[in-house]
């Protein structure tokens, strides 16, 4: 169908329709108007007279969907705004003339184009950019230490000139000798500046790949004007040295907690997988140290002997003869814990948002470490700034912080998270609401495992004696948020 023949049919329309009368449907000789009126609008559906009209107003009905889902209230100028959501939306749910058998969620699932893909993509690419910037630093330094290596050699050179010029007419004259030695320049480490982050050339050069700032470049704090630079360090869990018999407990925590600090929920699964490496390993006995008390389910694998775990809290196959998979990771125990009770967060987070009359928001966060046996390292607690490219004035903070400008965020990092800084804030300023500053993503690492369920010892199942095993322990987190 050509342009100009929907425009005389879209032009037709009002001469067929009857004031005062509402109309489903309106139909000529070639075509069928299917329609819904939204106040002084009409959508409107051009179908042949053969279709199914049913169908049609079921398609319809989806239609009116999206827009009441894009549009806050119906009219010219709101349509206008999102057109190009709209028109997306639109294309998804009919293809070439036909309805596409999809629903409200499934659209909204696909304009929002969600990709894991992407989203790993786009790790790499910061961390390499992360890297780039640790290594011109690094060469930055060494620079640094040749220029004052340099300074040092010029400095002997000059005290040993100044002393043989003494010698032939003055003695006197090495007493009167100026102090040339270089003095340490120290710098200001107080927090309390109020800055705005402003990218170095450097950081506008790395914005044009990932657009993200770093407040790597100096600032200017208190009313000395002292120059200061923050830099976090990432902390990675060590490299555990694997043995012929390698245990490794891996659990992932949810969380979900209102943005007031209540929990909704809580909930952790937990993971025991084995790798053999040796024949002569195969036929072993996995002691398990279980002093949970808290209502945890537990889950053996099917091969398994169930009874064996659960009287003498071993791990070993339920044929005795047969050996564990060699040089592969096998899962030979689960468990999973679910809780509301808010005393089980492990790190708690608190945001405190006050609107001023000039339409600026001072939102001050705040982190405390429910849990004092947890060691979190590379914390990152990442606050959704609102939209329009605003550039938030940091106050007070602890650790460092990024902005990332494609996805509108402020990232909080720190670099471990224990008894010695189980408290901290970060304050900032930025014109918006209260709202637009959930939720908050929280994401950390821990050797520590939430449930108390340990590796006791490795056994022979021949001898029943000790073998060498090597075990690591890691808590990640799957999804941590307030909202």
């Amino acid at each position: 169908m050509t342009r100009s023949r929907i425009e005389d049919l879209l032009g037709s329309f009002p001469q067929l329709i009857d004031a005062g009368k509402q109309h489903t449907f309106v139909e000529t000789d070639t075509v069928r108007y299917v329609c819904q009126p939204f106040d002084k609008l009409y959508m409107i559906l051009l179908t042949t007279k053969a279709r199914n009209i049913f169908e049609d107003l079921e398609t319809l009905r989806l239609f009116s969907q999206v827009i009441s889902e894009y549009c806050k209230t119906v009219d010219e100028k709101e349509i206008f705004e999102h057109a190009f959501e709209l028109i997306s939306a639109f294309d998804e749910i009919v293809a070439l003339g036909y309805k596409e058998n999809v629903n409200l969620a499934q659209i909204r699932t696909y304009i929002e184009m969600d990709s894991h893909d992407e989203r790993v993509h786009d790790a790499m690419r910061q961390c390499q950019e992360y890297q780039a910037k640790d290594q011109m630093k690094q060469t930055a330094k060494e620079l640094d230490l040749q220029k004052r290596a340099q300074r040092v050699d010029g400095s002997k050179f000059y005290e040993s000139s100044t002393s043989i010029s003494s010698n032939i007419y003055s003695s006197s004259s090495t007493n009167n000798k100026p102090d040339i030695t270089p003095t340490p320049v120290t710098y200001s480490t107080s927090h309390t500046a109020s800055t705005t982050i402003r990218p170095s050339t450097t950081d506008k050069a790395m914005k044009s790949e990932c657009e993200i700032v770093v407040n790597t470049v100096p600032v200017t704090s208190g009313a000395g004007g002292a120059v200061v630079k923050y830099k976090t360090q990432s902390i990675s869990l060590p490299n555990t040295k694997k043995g012929d018999v390698h245990l490794k407990q891996e659990e992932k925590l949810t969380v979900r907690c209102s943005h007031d600090g209540g929990l909704e929920s809580l909930e952790v699964h937990g993971m025991l997988i084995l790798c053999v490496k040796s024949i002569q390993y195969g036929r072993i006995l996995i002691v398990v140290d279980n002093k949970e008390t808290r209502n945890i389910q537990l889950q053996t694998h099917p091969n398994i002997d169930k009874k064996l775990f659960t009287n003498e809290s071993l791990i070993g196959l339920k044929n005795a003869d047969k050996s564990f998979p060699i040089n592969q990771e096998v899962a030979v125990l689960k468990w999973r814990y679910i809780s509301t009770d808010s005393k089980e967060i492990p790190l708690i987070i608190n945001c405190w948002p006050n609107e001023t009359p000039n339409g600026s928001c001072d939102v001050n966060v705040e982190y405390e470490l429910q849990n004092r046996n947890f060691v979190l390292k590379d914390v990152q607690i990442m606050v959704p700034l609102p939209d329009g490219g605003q550039i938030p004035v940091i106050g007070k903070f602890d650790g460092d912080y990024q902005f990332d400008n494609r996805k509108t965020t402020l990232i909080w990092t720190l670099p471990v998270v224990d008894q010695s800084n189980s408290e901290g804030a970060l304050e900032f300023t930025i014109r918006g609401k209260s709202v637009d500053f959930f939720p908050i993503q929280v994401d950390f690492i821990a050797e520590t495992s939430y449930c108390d369920i340990k590796i006791a010892d490795v056994k022979s199942v021949d001898n029943r004696k000790s073998v060498m095993y090597s075990n690591e322990s890691q808590l990640i987190i799957d999804k941590y948020e307030y909202v």
